[in-house]
């Protein structure tokens, strides 16, 4: 059994490596500039050194297409196992959910011939998973399908499973620049992000506090400064990982150099927290769709938990 995943859900490279996932990618556009986002620390540094800026708010993002999400399989999974789960970011903020939904009945109407001329008996299962949030958030229900994977679970046991972890994980995010996200949120026609909260957030510097929750996503708080909200979303975290998670990691994505992370007010008492309680902290850089969507320097982070009252 294998895993999947578009090129937005954020998790460290090694880790991606390690359990050998296949990344669905996503193409974007930058006025002359195109960028593969596949979650390549290559084409991550140079979207970063090309120092985008304010202008990768008017990108165009391409979802991996369902023709190239057939190509992928047909050419090259369903000849490396026999079943593959595939896990996208929320379908209610990307359209790949969707493609890969449609690209499966392709897939599993042809495999068999390709299969037999390599030499293969047997069926190919393809599930597709909507793990309900962004970013880190959706971090949780993969890390979760590779213990079970691992462990030699079924797959109708692993689809279950991972259905129950997509319903109960939680995505935060912090954005840095509000303008940027305004100016995004306007391209793409989503109205979340008013110009007025935009100018009065950013002159008394007041952030929103976003979360992304079985689908829905929005404002759950509002902090003062990005360094204070940094500290009241790690100190959360911390809160919830000494409560109990149902998968036993926190993920951390950032959107620039890494080296940043541990620097920000709060995070050495997270990780203080995940060690005691024997959870992995998880870091990874966020994807280029990520911060073309947010703006750089944002952080976002996820977890899966019972369900619970946030405050902040």
């Amino acid at each position: 059994m294998g895993l999947a995943i578009d090129a937005s859900c954020d998790l460290p490279q090694a880790f991606l490596q390690k359990h050998n996932i296949a990344v669905m990618p996503i193409t974007i556009r930058v006025d002359d500039e195109v960028f593969l986002d596949d979650r390549s620390q290559v084409e991550l540094h140079r979207f970063l050194d090309s120092d985008m800026g304010s202008r990768s708010h008017s990108a165009e993002t391409e979802p991996c297409s369902i023709e190239e999400v057939q190509q992928l399989f047909l050419d090259k999974l369903v000849l490396e196992q026999d079943c593959v789960f595939c896990l996208t970011i929320t379908a209610t903020r990307s359209a790949i959910n969707e493609h890969v939904i449609k690209a499966s009945f392709a897939v599993l109407k042809n495999y068999r011939a390709i299969r037999e001329k390599n030499g293969i008996t047997g069926p190919f299962l393809m599930r597709v998973i909507d793990t309900r949030s962004l970013f880190a958030g959706a971090a949780p229900a993969i890390i979760e399908a590779t213990r079970l994977i691992e462990a030699g679970e079924a797959p109708a046991a692993i689809r279950e499973r991972l259905t129950y972890i997509a319903n109960n994980s939680y995505g935060y995010m912090l954005p840095r620049d509000l303008y940027y996200l305004r100016a995004r949120a306007k391209k793409k026609g989503d109205r979340s992000v008013g110009l007025f909260s935009a100018v009065l957030g950013s002159a008394l510097d007041i952030k929103p506090l976003l979360r992304g929750y079985r689908g829905e996503t929005g404002p759950v708080g509002k902090v003062r400064g990005f360094e204070h909200g940094a500290e009241t979303l790690f100190n959360y975290a911390a809160e919830r990982v000494h409560a109990g998670l149902l998968v036993p990691a926190v993920c951390v994505s950032y959107g620039g150099d890494l080296s940043e992370l541990p620097k920000l007010p709060g995070y050495a008492g997270l990780r203080t927290a995940c060690e005691e309680c024997g959870v992995e902290l998880m870091e990874a850089p966020m994807s280029i769709t990520g911060m073309v969507n947010v703006g750089e320097g944002a952080v976002t982070l996820g977890f899966a938990a019972e369900e619970h009252l946030a405050e902040f």
